[in-house]
């Protein structure tokens, strides 16, 4: 038998049952949009959670703080050491002081980060309004400050963009007799907020690290340190964890999280497969029923010469159409399915202040897998119809009623 004679014969279907064939396409439609509606969810929130946290230069970096010993600390000495290691293409340095704030007569208590700019794009910030301090500026440096912070002083983060405060900060000073006694340094320079980055947990601000220079800090809290590609980055780990330092880098982050990931995508999928195999086991029913309506008219074929294998291939044609055109209406009602469920999310979220953000993704890949797969499990359903189909006796099949 003919590919094309096979076709017309097994598009039959629509015409003589369409409803019963509609409700089986729609059965595995609806088993592979839930496949992919759910495995969908598990990318995108993957991709909004890393997207966050990852730019190219962050996933080269890596994070140095000191052991805690009083012999070992991260001063300007190491800091050049590390600068002349191979393979380390950027350091940049950060410095931790607590510091009172003083804005329009107002004081608060918070932390203070000195850093350069590039600590902000090794370490993958970005503000939620505002911008970040791209040079240091002897006169009226730019500051970048966290939500809370703003709340501190009871202004509306939109409001405190470029207003300016001074800093006092407290350093612990260790007298000759080993007590630990706090001086107090006022800093005159004014600083002015460019931006905000949106953290309600700790109140803090990034400065310049240039305009403390001359407050007395001796060591710092911690660098960043890039390096040339991916290849050198765990022999600068090692040579850095050689001097006593210890090192962590966003890259391990990073594949933790994508491994936390997979095994969400796999049970969610796993949960899509459930409403796959019920599907599919209601297109097994309806080839089995067609089958039997059949048996008839499958007796008159093999009568007139019609062989085994034309029969075994036109039950296994007909079932393959149905599996496709269910994996097709199945990547539409997942897709669609997908693009309601994120925007009444997104909606629930701007009315409550929150972010707008793409919850599903779904690669090509996958999408050609999952219809690949619908072509599959189209053959397999068909798989045991068309050979019984197949071994029917001629005289046994005309004689059926």
């Amino acid at each position: 038998m003919k590919l094309r004679d096979a076709l017309l014969l097994s598009t039959r279907m629509f015409q003589t049952r369409p409803l019963r064939t509609l409700l089986t396409v729609l059965g595995v439609g609806v088993g592979i949009g839930a496949v992919l509606f759910l495995v969908s969810l598990g990318y995108g929130l993957q991709e909004a959670v890393l997207s966050r946290i990852t730019t190219a230069d962050a996933i080269l970096s890596l994070d140095v703080t000191s052991s805690g010993s009083e012999l070992i600390v991260l001063d300007e000495e190491n800091i050049n050491k590390i600068k002349s290691m191979e393979g380390v293409s950027e350091v940049s340095p950060v410095i931790s002081a607590s510091s009172q704030i003083l804005l329009d007569d107002l004081v608060g208590d918070g932390t203070i980060y000195a850093v350069d700019p590039s600590y902000f794009r090794l370490s993958g910030i970005e503000t939620s309004l505002g911008t970040l301090f791209s040079e240091n500026r002897a006169e009226n440096p730019g500051a970048v400050i966290s939500s809370a912070m703003a709340k501190l002083f009871n202004i509306d983060p939109v409001d405190i963009l470029d207003k300016e405060f001074k800093l006092s900060f407290f350093i612990p000073k260790i007298n000759e007799d080993g007590t630990e006694e706090i001086n107090i340094v006022e800093k005159e320079t004014v600083f002015k907020i460019t931006g905000v980055i949106a953290n309600e947990l700790e109140s803090f601000a990034y400065i310049p690290l240039e305009s403390i220079k001359d407050v007395g800090f001796n060591k710092y809290l911690e660098t960043k340190v890039k390096v040339v590609n991916v290849d050198v980055m765990d022999s600068v780990r090692i040579q850095i964890l050689e001097q006593g330092f210890f090192v962590s880098a966003l890259k391990d982050t990073i594949e933790d999280a994508q491994k936390i990931f997979g095994i969400i995508q796999i049970i969610l999928g796993l949960f899509g497969m459930v409403a796959l195999v019920v599907s599919a086991i209601g297109m097994f029913n309806t080839m089995t029923v067609m089958l039997l309506e059949r048996t008839n008219e499958i007796g008159i074929m093999r009568s007139i010469g019609v062989t085994r294998a034309s029969i075994r291939f036109l039950f296994i044609v007909e079932s393959v159409i149905m599996g496709f055109l269910g994996g097709i209406v199945g990547i539409v009602i997942g897709m669609l399915a997908g693009e309601i469920f994120n925007f009444v999310v997104n909606l629930l979220a701007k009315n409550l202040g929150g972010e707008a953000i793409d919850l599903f993704v779904s690669p090509m890949w996958f999408i050609l897998l999952i219809l690949s797969f619908s072509f599959v499990v189209g053959f397999i359903t068909g798989v045991f119809p068309a050979r019984r189909a197949a071994r029917l006796n001629p005289l046994d099949a005309l004689r059926y009623k």
